[in-house]
C-alpha cells in the first residue's frame, strides 16, 4: 500500500479538533469541579462527595486523553515528516503507531463520556428524592380568568 503526504495530512486535522474537544470538555470540567467545592465548603454533603469522586478520575481521564491525543498528533507529524524525506516505510510504521495511539485516545474518551452520564444520573436521583422547596419556581398557568 503507497502512502503519500495526504493520508497523515487528513489525520492531523481531525486530531487537532478532537483536541481542541478535550480541552473544552477539561475547561469546563475545571469550572464544575471550582463550583463544587464552592458548594461544598458552605454546606458538606454525601451526593457532593460523590460527585468529588467521580470529578477526580474524569479529569484523570481526560488528562490520559490528552496525552495520548497529542502524542499522536507527534507521531503524525513525524510519520509527514519522514514521507517528505521519502522514507515510505517509516513513514508508515509511525503513521500506524498515530492510529494506535488515537484509538487509545478515543477509546478513554468513551469511558469518560460514560462516566459523565453517572454523573448527571446521580445528580437527577438526588434531585427525585428531594422534596419541592417553597422558594422553588411555580408553574404560571397561561389561563385567564373569565371576566
Amino acid at each position: 500500500m503507497a502512502i503519500d503526504l495526504t493520508t497523515p495530512a487528513l489525520l492531523f486535522s481531525t486530531i487537532s479538533l478532537l483536541l481542541l474537544a478535550y480541552t473544552n470538555r477539561f475547561l469546563a470540567l475545571a469550572n464544575v469541579i471550582r463550583t463544587l467545592h464552592r458548594e461544598y465548603q458552605q454546606n458538606p454533603d454525601p451526593i457532593a462527595a460523590a460527585q468529588i469522586s467521580n470529578l477526580r478520575k474524569r479529569v484523570n481521564l481526560i488528562r490520559d486523553m490528552q496525552t495520548l491525543g497529542v502524542a499522536s498528533l507527534l507521531a503524525c507529524t513525524v510519520c509527514m515528516g519522514l514521507l517528505f524525506a521519502g522514507l515510505e516505510a517509516w513513514g508508515k510504521v509511525i503513521f500506524a503507531a498515530s492510529l494506535v495511539l488515537m484509538v487509545g485516545s478515543l477509546a478513554i474518551s468513551l469511558i469518560e463520556i460514560r462516566m459523565s452520564v453517572g454523573a448527571l444520573n446521580l445528580q437527577l436521583c438526588n434531585m427525585e428524592q428531594e422534596p419541592p422547596r417553597d422558594d422553588a419556581p411555580r408553574a404560571v398557568s397561561r389561563i385567564e380568568p373569565p371576566k
